[in-house]
């Protein structure tokens, strides 16, 4: 369902929205800040992250000193219609202090939740530095990486046929962890072809339609 500006519900805010800024592909959560109508029109119209200033009475285009824009992929509406999620890829770290995203810090000891969108995208960018780095003497994909495309095809050939085994076996656990093998070297292959999961996710994404 798509609204319109004039459908937006600035009036519990004293004229401000909420704006969540999501990462379009891990999904974690990047920052948190406030927009006026303009600043929404100037997000919807520039295809970039604009808010309004509470401290300085202003709006501001998020990167407009850092370089670190944020670029919009998508403006969600919550149910009020008086919230959004901009839906982001960001052009370097959001946070001020270097940091990917503003919510680093924790309120008690429990461990730092990860999504499984962000345990994904770390895992792609840690196979890519691996594959930067051309260490075969020290990491296993550069290892693998050096060894071209046919071996990285087998070694995912191999994955998929211990899948088949271990669901023949219906032995749940096994199963989890020979796709976890499987999506890992898949993510190599991905890598080794120049393509990222995104390319995968977009073919997906068109067969929900």
């Amino acid at each position: 369902m798509t609204l319109s500006l004039d459908e937006l519900d600035f009036s519990k805010g004293s004229g401000l929205l909420s704006v969540v800024v999501q990462h379009h592909v891990s999904g974690q959560v990047l920052m948190v800040g406030f927009a006026n109508r303009e600043a929404v029109q100037k997000t919807v119209e520039t295809r970039r992250a604009w808010f309004f200033s509470r401290t300085r009475q202003s709006l501001w285009e998020k990167g407009e000193t850092s370089g670190n824009y944020l670029d919009v992929k998508a403006v969600r509406v919550d149910c009020d219609a008086d919230a959004l999620v901009y839906v982001c890829e960001p052009r370097g770290p959001t946070c001020h202090t270097g940091s990917a995203s503003c919510f680093f810090q924790t309120l008690d000891d429990a461990p730092s939740a990860e999504t499984s969108g962000e345990a994904a995208a770390q895992l792609f960018e840690t196979i890519l530095a691996r594959q930067r780095s051309g260490d075969a003497s020290t990491s296993y994909v550069a290892r693998l990486l050096s060894e071209g495309v046919d071996r990285v095809a087998k070694k995912v050939g191999e994955e998929a046929t211990e899948v088949v085994i271990a669901a023949k076996n219906n032995d749940r656990g096994e199963v989890a962890r020979e796709v976890a093998d499987l999506w890992f070297h898949t993510f190599i292959l991905l890598a080794q072809q120049g393509m990222t999961p995104e390319d995968v996710w977009a073919v997906l994404a068109s067969r929900r339609r």
